[in-house]
């Protein structure tokens, strides 16, 4: 089977990470190509590393309607068996392109949406029309968690035609030794003893990391690692000189390390309360870190015992300089075992779900509802 998978972009971003470990762990018999509209970043290397080809579509805008003729061209030689997109842009141009095309088992992940916004932008009734128009084109919609599946059922998008397959964490990758935590911090500047809070993600005012700078102020001695880029990186370092944190804040960008960053940290806090999955603290509890956390779906869908370690807090300075003074008084000496919640989303198991998605699509003559994937 040949699938092309269509994303708006290949910069780092959860999307784009997911797109990258799903293609890295599908069945090996389900062969995967990649089309970039715009901006063919760190992921398309990465993605072309393991031997994936990638195309760039090399859009100039939103509104570059010369990239459909393109897309359709490319998708027509390809003769793939299931077209995939991801991201709203894409998801318009996708999906129409796949049908002039003459593909009909065309899917499309919803990886950011909710009630009132879509990848953090306002959702206006043009946008929605829209965003709704191209569903119709699709075969099967898949939202990444119950909380997404939600907001389509209220946008009206028919529950036989959304497909519930959540994200995954390549759950392998954090098994870190404990042992090169100093190294890790020694690396980064951060004295062996400091009380060090992790943050991981796209520097953007949904994300709420001021939450933690601010919360610093009341943390004598405690650094804070934010893993990111974005276009807050300015704001957050401007907020940490106005209250004399400066020192205290190590903004330290996109990094591909991850899992070894996290071994520097004694918790993750995630202060976001407008998650569609929850990735970063799923990354945390497998590092082995206690998490604080404001809304993550992933865990929320889960049994509370599924997830020990995760604390569920109101996104406010106070509760979170509350929680992060009583783990500073009694610091990680050893990781927290896995809780059940990492072997759930390890993205193993939901590759191999999609792929029996695509296997149950790509032989259709005619859309196939998918139901919900558990």
């Amino acid at each position: 089977m040949k699938v092309l998978h269509v994303i708006t972009g290949l910069a780092a971003g959860g999307a784009e990470q997911q797109l990258l470990l799903t293609v890295r762990h599908l069945p090996p018999a389900i062969r995967c190509e990649v089309a970039a509209l715009t901006n063919p970043g760190s992921v398309a290397a990465a993605l072309r590393a393991e031997g994936v080809p990638v195309h760039d579509l090399d859009m100039r805008g939103n509104r570059d309607l010369a990239v459909l003729p393109r897309l359709v061209r490319l998708i027509r030689r390809g003769r793939y068996d299931v077209v995939h997109t991801h991201l709203y842009r894409a998801g318009l141009y996708g999906r129409l392109a796949a049908r002039l095309a003459g593909v009909r088992s065309v899917l499309a992940t919803e990886h950011s949406l909710h009630a009132g916004t879509i990848e953090g932008r306002a959702v206006s009734p043009g946008v929605k029309a829209l965003y709704l128009a191209a569903e119709r084109l699709g075969s099967t919609t898949v939202a990444v968690s119950e909380r997404v599946a939600g907001t389509l059922a209220d946008w009206g998008v028919p529950a036989q035609r959304v497909a519930v397959l959540p994200n995954g964490i390549e759950t392998a990758g954090f098994a870190v030794p404990w042992e090169r935590r100093a190294a890790v911090r020694r690396r980064l500047g951060v004295a062996g003893d400091a009380f060090v809070v992790g943050a991981v993600g796209r520097l953007v005012p949904g994300k709420r990391f001021e939450v933690l700078v601010e919360a610093l102020t009341g943390l004598p001695g405690a650094v804070l690692l934010v893993v990111g880029e974005g276009p807050q990186r300015a704001a957050l370092r401007e907020l940490a000189q106005r209250l004399g944190v400066e020192g205290r804040v190590l903004l330290l960008g996109e990094r591909t390390e991850v899992p070894e960053l996290l071994t520097a940290m004694d918790v993750l806090a995630a202060p976001s309360a407008e998650e569609t999955f929850g990735l970063a603290v799923l990354e945390g509890l497998a590092a082995g870190l206690p998490v604080l956390h404001s809304g993550c779906p992933a865990l929320e869908e889960l049994p509370a015992a599924a997830a020990p370690g995760a604390r569920k807090l109101p996104s406010t300075v106070a509760a979170y300089r509350e929680a992060l003074l009583a783990l500073d008084r009694a610091p990680l000496a050893v990781p927290l075992p896995r809780p059940p919640a990492v072997a759930h989303y390890d993205i193993v198991r939901t590759a191999a779900r999609l792929g029996e998605l695509y296997e149950r699509l790509g032989g259709a003559t005619r859309p196939v509802p998918a139901g919900r994937e558990s």
